[in-house]
């Protein structure tokens, strides 16, 4: 997990808009700021990314990747019984 930031979300927001009303480089609008171009760059990718329709936040990106190896590993648990009735029900017929 990353560090916390040291600017507020209220900040970060306010600065993506400031760059998207405004006509100025992002250069130019961080540089004003007090924030560095990449600081920016980073909070307008994070917003657009939140406003695309299904875009996940980083909680939800989490639980998606922790349920996905759930539910691989409960495969493989399937397929092992799977396996494993199949040999018994051999045994048993002999």
């Amino acid at each position: 997990m990353g560090r916390p930031s040291k600017y507020p979300e209220e900040f970060r927001r306010e600065a993506v808009e400031l760059y998207r009303s405004s006509d100025r480089p992002r250069c130019k609008i961080a540089e004003s700021l007090g924030i560095s171009d990449g600081s920016l760059a980073a909070w307008v990718k994070e917003a657009d990314e939140a406003r695309q329709p299904g875009g996940l936040d980083p909680c939800e990106r989490a639980e998606l990747a922790r349920l996905r190896k759930e539910n691989q590993d409960l495969r493989m648990d399937r397929e092992i019984l799977r396996k494993a009735a199949a040999y018994f029900a051999r045994e048993t017929i002999r």
